[in-house]
C-alpha cells in the first residue's frame, strides 16, 4: 500500500478509536505528510519498500533540514519521529508490513542542559547579602556558606547534626543519596559563620522547640526543612539584586565549576560532590570550556580575526 494511504488509515485509528485530540492530530498529520514527501524522494512508492535506512535518514533531515524545510527543534523532531514510529507499528499490526523497520529508530535525545554556576563575584554578593544583626540572618548566612564552601546539596546540609561539623578538623560528614557518607573540608569563612551562628542564633532557635540534634534550625525550634533552605537561597538572591537563573543546586554548581576553573583535578571534585561515577562530574568541564573560550574570545587579539 502506498505511505499516502496508510497514514491516511493511520489517521483515521487515531481519531476514531484512539480519541486523539484535534491538536495532535495535526501535528501528526503535517509530521506524516513530511515523511510520505521523504519517502517519494527516495522512490518508496509501498510502505513495504521501507528500510531502517530510510527512517533513519528521515530523522537526520528532521535535524538538518531539507528540500525546503528548516531543521526542527528536538522537541518537534521527537514528535515526528514518535509519529513515523506508530505509523510502522500500526502497518505491522493490519498485515500492511512484514516487518516494523522503525522500531529501532529512537527520538533523538535532549540536549544536556549545562548546569548554572553563579561568577566568584555574585556569589560573594549572595553570601554576604544576608543581615548580621538578625538571628535569622546569621543562620542564613551560615547555611549559604557551608552550601557554596562544601558543595553539598541543600538536602544534605539540612540534614547535617550539630556534631557532623568538626570545627577543629575543618570537616563536615555529609549524608548523600542512599546513605553514602563522604568527609568534605570546610573552608575558613564558612566555619566563622557557622560559629556565630552556633551562638547567637542556633540557642534562640532551639529554645522554642522540643530538643533536636539539628544543626539549622527553623523558627520553631525543628530541623529546617528543604523547602524552606531553597526559599532562604532564592529570597536571598532577589534582596541581593542577582537577576541570574537561581536553583537548588545552584551553588553547588557554582562550587564545582570554581573549583575546576582553579585547576582543581576532576576525581577531586568527583569525591567533594559525592557523585559515584566521574562521568556525572565530567559535564562541570563543558561549563569550564564555555568559559575558556568566553575569554580568548575576549582576550586573544586574534580571537576574531577573519
Amino acid at each position: 500500500m502506498e505511505p499516502g494511504d496508510v497514514v491516511q488509515t493511520y489517521l483515521d485509528h487515531l481519531d476514531v478509536e484512539r480519541g486523539m485530540s484535534v491538536h495532535t492530530l495535526t501535528n501528526y498529520r503535517r509530521d506524516l505528510t513530511r515523511y510520505v514527501e521523504h519517502l517519494t524522494a527516495r522512490d518508496r512508492g509501498d510502505l513495504a519498500e521501507v528500510t531502517a535506512t530510510d527512517v533513519g535518514a528521515f530523522l537526520t533531515a528532521l535535524r538538518t533540514g531539507e528540500d525546503g524545510h528548516r531543521p526542527l527543534a528536538t522537541a518537534s523532531a521527537s514528535r515526528a519521529v514518535v509519529a513515523v514510529r506508530g505509523l510502522h507499528r500500526f502497518a505491522l499490526a493490519e498485515g500492511e508490513v512484514a516487518v516494523d523497520v522503525a522500531a529501532e529508530v529512537h527520538p533523538p535525545a535532549p540536549p544536556r542542559k549545562l548546569p548554572k554556576a553563579l561568577d566568584v563575584d555574585t556569589v560573594t554578593r549572595l553570601l554576604e547579602a544576608p543581615p548580621e544583626d538578625d538571628p535569622r540572618g546569621v543562620r542564613d548566612r551560615a547555611l549559604l556558606e557551608l552550601l557554596y564552601s562544601t558543595g553539598a546539596r541543600i538536602s544534605e546540609v539540612v540534614g547535617l547534626d550539630v556534631d557532623d561539623v568538626d570545627a577543629e578538623q575543618r570537616t563536615v560528614v555529609l549524608s548523600g543519596k542512599g546513605g553514602k557518607q563522604r568527609l568534605v573540608p570546610i573552608g575558613r569563612p564558612a566555619l566563622a559563620a557557622l560559629e556565630a551562628y552556633r551562638v547567637r542564633s542556633r540557642p534562640g532557635f532551639a529554645m522554642r522547640g522540643r530538643g533536636t540534634p539539628a544543626l539549622f534550625l527553623n523558627a520553631r525550634g525543628a530541623r529546617l526543612s528543604r523547602q524552606s533552605a531553597w526559599n532562604v537561597l532564592r529570597e536571598t538572591a532577589e534582596f541581593a539584586g542577582i537577576t541570574a537563573e537561581i536553583s537548588p543546586h545552584t551553588l553547588r554548581h557554582s562550587f564545582a565549576t570554581h573549583l575546576l576553573d582553579g585547576g582543581a583535578d576532576l576525581r577531586v571534585v568527583q569525591e567533594l560532590l559525592g557523585h559515584a561515577s566521574v562521568t556525572t562530574t565530567q559535564i562541570y568541564t563543558m561549563v569550564t570550556v564555555d568559559r575558556l573560550r568566553e575569554v580568548y574570545a575576549t582576550s586573544h587579539p586574534r580571537a576574531r580575526a577573519g
